[in-house]
């Protein structure tokens, strides 16, 4: 694709980046076919192709607009698009640039404003959101339904190893302790410490680090952004060198600080720790599969698990970062019947804070998944990120928990 860029914008990290990425693209279209807004929709404007075209128009100097800002809101970043693309068009960077041009252009209504300052100022501090969650699910039964629909049931920990036990382990991974997940479902590290301790592998959490940054990225906010992604990293850094990987069990969470490299590749004091970071992390369902197939394979009495699972990879897995079949094939090993779903490529409409801000969207996306993922009358759903599972929680009766938790279920309990 032909590009003029602004002179504000040529020869700027972001232009030389917007420019290398329009050029790609041929307008072929496939991507309409694989983006859910756009089979909502029906509008070229709310597909990737269309908003390619409205990013290359602002950056070629065409003031931007409402509709404009309000076309890449409804993206849900799925990166579906990508996965679909011939020509590799490196669709998510490009969104980055466009609403950080957009969001500098356009001043949103009080409203959004309001709204998009609380989700980015509640939900990555853990110290205000973990009570705040706490609150909410002690009153969950009284809550109005759209609020209960926001808070998930507690489910607690339960029994983890003792510092005694995993001080005996040899083997270490450093593991991200998030913002939400904690405060939402510690169910979820605590079923990883246990299963990680059962392979000999103890799992230590950096002091100081906190949410990875996810929230203000895909709601503009750079600068607050980059100023996690570094706290992060100084948090990180000591026992990185001590740590087999950088481990991660939530997928949206992973495919952040996989971006780290790339966000801070400008940042003269940052730049080459943050590759460094990104190079040596993980998400639990590529690097952990492996571990558990190898375990189950040598245990002599095992007795498969008579279940049919329908398992939803976020997008974030199975797009952004291109793992797909790693969990379905340890399901399958532990004797699991994994169910065929239909459209298993689209969002299911969680997004993040999209279902907030695009609160009608997205729970067309989430009736027509899960419409998919119960046709066959699975047991239970799995899925591999936080924001997914009470997503779809919320519309189902049908148990949906992390992968890692069914799996810490299947092993022997703690001793």
């Amino acid at each position: 694709m032909e590009t003029h860029l602004a002179s504000w914008m040529k020869a700027t990290p972001d232009g030389d980046l917007a420019e290398s990425i329009l050029r790609r693209c041929v307008h072929c279209g496939f991507c309409t076919a694989t983006c859910p807004t756009y089979q909502l929709l029906g509008d070229e404007r709310d597909g990737p192709r269309g908003r390619i075209y409205l990013i290359k128009q602002v950056l070629e100097g065409e003031p931007a607009s409402r509709a404009t800002q309000t076309h890449l809101d409804r993206c849900l970043s799925c990166r579906n698009c990508e996965s679909t693309c011939p020509s590799g068009v490196d669709y998510g960077h490009l969104l980055d640039v466009g609403r950080k041009v957009v969001e500098q252009q356009v001043s949103r209504p009080l409203s959004q404003r309001l709204l998009r300052g609380v989700l980015r100022e509640t939900l990555t501090r853990g110290w205000l959101f973990g009570p705040a969650m706490r609150l909410g699910q002690r009153l969950r039964s009284v809550l109005p339904m759209a609020l209960r629909a926001k808070v998930p049931a507690y489910r607690g920990p339960g029994l983890l190893p003792t510092p005694l036990q995993l001080a005996e382990h040899r083997r270490q991974v450093l593991l991200l302790v998030g913002c939400v997940q904690p405060a939402m479902m510690p169910s979820i590290d605590a079923a990883t410490i246990r299963v990680l301790h059962r392979l000999g592998i103890r799992a230590e959490a950096a002091t100081g680090a906190g949410c990875c940054g996810a929230i203000r990225h895909h709601l503009a906010d750079e600068s607050g952004a980059l100023m996690q992604a570094r706290r992060n990293i100084d948090a990180w850094w000591p026992q990185l060198e001590q740590s087999e990987v950088l481990l991660i069990n939530a997928s949206g969470c992973s495919l952040m600080v996989k971006e780290y490299g790339h966000l801070l590749r400008n940042d003269p004091a940052y730049a080459e720790r943050a590759r460094l970071v990104s190079d040596k992390t993980q998400d639990i369902s590529a690097w952990l599969t492996g571990e558990l197939q190898g375990y189950i394979s040598r245990q002599n009495n095992w007795t498969t698990v008579q279940q049919s699972i329908a398992f939803h990879p976020p997008c974030t897995l199975q797009h952004g970062q291109q793992i797909r079949g790693q969990v379905e094939s340890l399901l399958q090993a532990f004797g699991v019947k994994v169910l065929p779903i239909q459209d298993s490529h689209l969002c299911c409409g969680s997004a993040g804070t999209y279902s907030i801000t695009q609160a009608d969207l997205s729970l067309a996306l989430r009736d027509r998944k899960l419409q998919h993922l119960q046709a066959a009358a699975p047991d239970s759903i799995l899925s591999a990120n936080i924001g997914c599972i009470s997503h779809l929680q919320a519309g189902t009766e049908l148990p949906v928990r992390h992968w890692i938790e069914w799996v810490d279920a299947q092993l022997a309990p703690l001793g």
